[in-house]
């Protein structure tokens, strides 16, 4: 149900130098729960119908100069109704907040260009098909095959290079300088046929400074953990820890590649998540519930209706004829009051 045509922020800014206009149509307020909102889009100087801000690092600035804020990320989406989605994640002194862990410095070392070139083969495939909505995959064997066959295509041939290079990519993934190849590592390392070696470097990406690694471990974490939660006897464990922690991350896509992958987990009835996500994320899942563009809306509101025992029928028919407030107030009563 998700386009994943993102536009992100330095492509929109760059547009606007180039003499575009991208104009606001939603903006998405989050991890804001003590600065009021009335001050945040004061700061922020943009209304819906109004440009994109000309600078994403003075917008920034201005928040991140009000009293209790931390840090401040912009990030642009297209599109709802041919207009930008424009995020604002808010991280406050004291609060709930994401770690990473320090960049890696080994600046010798680099993957084989033929995984590199095979990773970029199977992005291009993936952006045509997102594009025509042909998103499916199969995780039975612990790394995503995708129904699209020139993606499935793609990703057999990684397949075959993680056979080859194993031991380079979890290397590569940990240590290297250079973010572009632990991106590339992360999403390949998921292929490694011993899925057991890959799970420790895998982890620990998803503490990465860069978003891109995270975004892609995450992914190839997801078919492990899919693999470890329906094959017992394997002996895996993907610890749901990280991914409950970027519930809280001022970047959108650790919010919403966390809240896809946890969603599965509670569907495999995994109670240390569900413990872990009511102890840790649920103001953070209630406002991502609650986001006007509902694609993003969705994954967290999911998660909730899960982790309150409500049924999909139920959760679809409220979704579908407007009632999701309703639904959610209902959820946050139940849930906050079981915290308590």
């Amino acid at each position: 149900m998700f386009s994943k045509q993102s536009l992100w922020l330095a492509g929109m800014w760059a547009a606007l130098v180039a003499g575009a206009q991208p104009r606001v149509g939603v903006i998405e307020i989050y991890g804001a729960h003590r600065t009021p909102v009335e001050k945040i889009r004061k700061a922020l100087a943009v209304a819906p119908g109004d440009p994109l801000p000309r600078s994403k690092a003075e917008a920034e600035e201005r928040l991140e100069s009000l009293d209790g804020v931390l840090r401040a990320q912009l990030e642009a989406f297209c599109c709802e109704q041919g207009r930008a989605v424009l995020y604002v994640g808010i991280e406050e002194r004291g609060g709930a907040r994401f770690e990473t862990r320090p960049a890696p410095a080994d600046e010798s070392l680099a993957l084989p260009e033929e995984i590199v070139t095979a990773y970029e083969d199977f992005a291009s495939a993936l952006a045509r098909a997102t594009a025509a909505g042909d998103l499916r995959e199969d995780l039975s064997r612990g790394h995503s095959m995708m129904e699209n066959v020139a993606c499935r295509v793609a990703q057999q041939r990684l397949e075959a290079l993680a056979q080859l290079h194993a031991g380079v990519i979890l290397h590569a993934l940990q240590e290297a300088a250079d973010p572009e190849a632990r991106a590339v590592a992360a999403y390949v390392a998921g292929y490694v046929p011993d899925k057991a070696a890959a799970v420790a470097p895998l982890q620990l990406a998803l503490r990465d400074p860069e978003p891109a690694v995270r975004r892609n471990a995450a992914r190839a974490l997801k078919g492990i953990a899919w693999l470890a939660l329906t094959q017992r006897q394997t002996g895996l464990r993907v610890q749901p820890t990280w991914f409950v922690e970027m519930l809280n991350s001022i970047v959108l896509s650790d919010r919403l590649e966390a809240a896809q992958v946890l969603q599965m987990y509670l569907e495999l009835g995994d109670q240390a998540a569900a413990a872990q996500i009511r102890e840790r994320a649920l103001p953070a899942l209630f406002e991502m519930a609650r986001w006007q563009h509902l694609p993003h809306a969705l994954p967290a509101y999911l998660l909730l209706g899960s982790l309150g025992g409500i049924g999909q029928e139920e959760l679809e028919r409220a979704w579908e004829t407007g009632e999701r407030g309703k639904l959610l107030a209902k959820l946050e009563k139940q849930l906050v009051s079981r915290r308590k």
